[in-house]
C-alpha cells in the first residue's frame, strides 16, 4: 500500500443522548443530507421503543445493535483458479457498522406506515433476538460455519 490511510474523522455525541453511536446511526439513516429529520426520525422512534416496552429506549437500541452485530463473516478468495468463501473475523469498527446498515435496511423493508413505527418495530424485535436483522446475523454466521473447512485460505 503506497498511500497513506486517511484520518478518521472525529464525530460528535448527538445532542440528546450525548452519544457517538447515536450519531453515527443517524449519519448511516440520513438521506440527502437530511440530519434533522434522520434525528427526530430516530429520537421518535426510540420513544415508541419505551411506550410499547415500557423500558428505556436507548438501552433497547443498543441491545438491538449488539444483537445485530456479526461476529464473522465469508469473504471471497481466489486460489487456484477457484474461488473459496473464506471465514474471517470481523473487525470492530465493520461490526458495527454493518450491524447499523443491516438494522436500518430491514426497518425500511418493514410494512408499517412511517420510518419512526418502522425503525422501532425493528429494533423492539432485535432486542428480543427475532427479526429480519437478526436474521441476517445468523444467516451470516451460518455461512461462515459452513465454510469453515477454507479458514486455512485467510490471509
Amino acid at each position: 500500500m503506497r498511500k497513506s490511510k486517511p484520518k478518521k474523522r472525529i464525530l460528535l455525541p448527538d445532542p440528546k443522548f450525548n452519544d457517538v453511536m447515536v450519531t453515527r446511526f443517524v449519519n448511516n439513516m440520513m438521506y440527502d443530507g437530511k440530519k434533522s429529520i434522520a434525528y427526530s426520525i430516530f429520537y421518535d422512534a426510540v420513544e415508541l421503543v419505551e411506550k410499547k416496552t415500557s423500558e428505556n429506549g436507548l438501552e433497547s437500541w443498543k441491545k438491538a445493535l449488539n444483537n445485530v452485530m456479526p461476529a464473522v463473516e465469508v469473504k471471497s478468495r481466489r486460489v487456484g483458479g477457484a474461488n473459496f468463501q473464506v471465514p474471517t473475523e470481523v473487525r470492530p469498527e465493520r461490526k458495527i457498522a454493518l450491524g447499523m446498515k443491516w438494522l436500518i435496511n430491514y426497518s425500511r423493508k418493514r410494512g408499517e406506515k412511517t420510518m419512526t413505527e418502522k425503525l422501532a418495530g425493528e429494533i423492539i424485535s432485535a432486542s428480543k433476538g427475532e427479526g429480519a436483522a437478526v436474521k441476517k446475523k445468523e444467516d451470516t454466521h451460518k455461512m461462515a460455519e459452513a465454510n469453515k473447512a477454507f479458514s486455512h485460505f485467510r490471509f
